[in-house]
């Protein structure tokens, strides 16, 4: 089983990546926590670092690339990336998580330890057009485009467990409809 988690920064693709790995024994690749490795090798502020990204395709092809032929080769694993529901097209599972944000900047504070929800909302606003003009540019994707999703939740609403409960159905109810078809 193949199974893609998107969003957009601080909608809890990770957390719920995890949680779906650790529970159904999957192997994990986050496209998220690579980038954010390579900003913090080059010493840099992610929407800084996306904006060598902008000037130098190379960074988020190799991640994309890397993340795609992960997938191909491997099963039961989770690719979590903003564009892995977009790169990992026989995916069995492509999930996109979405939180208002308001939401999305008090979680990037916590976890990203960014001084105030200001500096955040406006790095992170900076960061997402960033990306979207380079998938737009690299790829002709529009981000916003969540026709190609099984199933959009907001995560808002409902905590990890609650979010993984959610797909531990849905998971289940794909490997019986695999067994009866």
């Amino acid at each position: 089983m193949r199974i893609t988690v998107s969003g957009l920064p601080g909608s809890g693709t990770t957390s719920l990546s995890r949680y779906l790995a650790e529970r159904h024994g999957f192997s994990l690749i986050s496209a998220g926590e690579v980038f954010r490795q390579l900003a913090k090798e080059h010493n840099m502020e992610l929407a800084r670092f996306g904006e060598l990204a902008r000037q130098d395709p190379t960074y988020d092809k190799m991640i994309d690339a890397r993340q795609k032929d992960i997938a191909q080769e491997h099963d039961d694993i989770i690719v979590e990336g903003r564009l892995s529901g977009w790169m990992v097209d026989n995916a069995d599972l492509k999930i996109w998580l979405y939180a208002p944000i308001g939401c999305r900047i008090k979680r990037i504070v916590f976890r990203d330890q960014v001084a105030d929800e200001e500096t955040a909302k406006n790095l992170t606003l900076e960061r997402e057009q960033c990306e979207a003009d380079r998938y737009r540019s690299y790829y002709n994707i529009d981000i916003n485009d969540l026709s190609r999703y099984h199933i959009i939740l907001n995560s808002e609403h409902w905590d990890v467990e609650g979010l993984g409960a959610i797909i531990d159905t849905s998971i289940a109810r794909l490997k019986q409809n695999r067994h009866n078809p």
